[in-house]
């Protein structure tokens, strides 16, 4: 993409409604804009990274064996009522009458509709197990929101649900997810550590949060400092065995780490002190195992192996898909704005012409914004007639991990330099070069796509 043609409104000063370091670059760096109170509209570069995010969460989902597919926003008060939870889920929900005056809700979580396609289609224990998703929009009708897409009122989210004939089976499947979620943000450049946590309203007496450290998570947590050095890398899992899965749950959740709804002092109060940490979280994701909670109210029965009807036994099992781009953010800048990981930019990597308009720079840019495209590489090429110093802000402020700067004294000498966001090392080397290095860089991501 070239940055004259495309829409990237950038604001030079920090918006005074923005309270987090999130909300603000997203507003600054022309990701979002407010269209209401947590309601987003999602210009091209912020919707460019909800796409990669979006498409990390697919693969890993079907990586492990689930089902995508696509339930619709609005739900019928009737199957909420089936379950018991259209009275009890508050005034989060959004409740609404059609013209025929019958109750109809924006679904906050898909358990009820999900359920209701289950029984409409499956009757027997030969079916199972069975495990469908999708990544939708949700409407939480919250109070005060804030924080831009941390604590929005309607948010993108992936919800996958089980349906198993028995608690061991259902249980596997929890720890399946518990394993695709690990690599899902790893991926993504996070370290996002399970912890024990409450079932709230959707229930349940087995559940998890994926929690990334920041010290503007609205959760405090409680850990012990050895999960931080667990990483999942690129270890292959064999997600139907129960085994594999149901040791990496363990791996990772064997050491205390809680959220504050189920914090323990005196269990915490036995690690050692040198270890004991408190800290603030961002919740990411949760994973819940509830087992008959809604297949028992809603009739979600199948015939077992005896020939009785027995209800299934489900979980859920969600991912903050739009909530992510602020937690990375969180995890991921500095004074100069954004610094994307690799696997979620929204360009792989920045050209920036020092002298537009010059033949020479301007020949040698195009030759590299066609070869990195050649090379399956996004490029965001800066053509602009703007000073260099501009440029610059502009790709720092947006967060392009890699940046590629072209001048007319270092083409005289067959070099371009290419520098590192993160770090600010630059290297010079020839076009040619530049260019091998950036595949190479990126190889690893692409090889972790499913």
């Amino acid at each position: 993409m070239r940055l004259s043609r495309y829409f990237m409104p950038v604001l030079k000063e920090d918006p005074k409604e923005a309270q987090i370091v999130s909300h603000r670059l997203m507003l600054r760096a022309g990701m979002i804009k407010q269209q209401a109170a947590g309601i987003y509209s999602w210009l091209p570069l912020g919707f460019k990274v909800l796409n990669r995010i979006q498409q990390i969460v697919h693969e890993e989902q079907q990586r492990a064996g689930h089902i995508p597919m696509l339930m619709p926003t609005l739900q019928s008060a009737d199957l909420w009522r089936e379950s018991g939870r259209y009275d009890d889920y508050g005034e989060e929900m959004l409740r609404i009458n059609d013209r025929h005056k019958r109750d109809l809700l924006y679904g906050p979580t898909n358990e009820e509709m999900i359920t209701d396609i289950f029984r409409s289609h499956v009757s027997s224990y030969k079916d199972l197990p069975l495990t469908l998703y999708h990544i939708q929009w949700k409407f939480r009708d919250e109070i005060r929101p804030r924080f831009g897409v941390m604590r929005g009122r309607e948010f993108l989210m992936k919800d996958g649900y089980n349906f198993d004939l028995t608690k061991e089976d259902a249980l596997h499947a929890y720890n399946r997810h518990l394993v695709s979620y690990l690599r899902t943000y790893e991926r993504m450049g996070l370290q996002a550590i399970p912890m024990r946590a409450d079932g709230g309203p959707i229930g349940g007496d087995y559940t998890h949060e994926f929690l990334v450290l920041a010290e503007t998570g609205e959760s405090e947590v409680f850990y012990d400092s050895q999960i931080t050095d667990l990483k999942f890398g690129d270890r292959q899992i064999d997600y139907d065995s129960v085994t594999e899965c149901k040791a990496v749950l363990e791996e990772f959740t064997s050491r205390y780490a809680r959220t504050d709804e189920t914090h323990d002092e005196a269990i915490f109060g036995q690690i050692p002190e040198e270890r004991r940490r408190t800290a603030r979280g961002i919740e990411v994701g949760q994973i819940f195992y509830f087992g008959t909670k809604y297949s028992e109210p809603m009739g979600a029965t199948v015939v077992g192996p005896d020939g009785n009807r027995v209800p299934v036994h489900m979980g859920s099992h969600g991912i903050g898909v739009s909530r992510l781009l602020g937690a990375i953010i969180e995890a991921s800048h500095d004074d100069k704005g954004i610094i994307w990981p690799e696997g979620v930019t929204p360009f792989h990597v920045g050209i920036v012409n020092l002298k537009q308009g010059d033949v020479g720079t301007d020949s040698a840019c195009e030759a590299l914004y066609a070869e990195l495209k050649t090379q399956g590489l996004d490029a965001l090429y800066d053509d602009r007639d703007e000073r260099a110093g501009a440029k610059f802000a502009t790709m720092d402020l947006v967060g392009l991990p890699w940046r590629i700067t072209v001048g007319p004294r270092g083409l005289a000498n067959n070099k371009v330099e290419l520098t590192s966001r993160r770090t600010g090392e630059s290297v010079e080397l020839s076009p040619q070069e530049a260019i091998a290095r950036v595949k190479e860089i990126y190889q690893p991501v692409f090889a972790a796509a499913f």
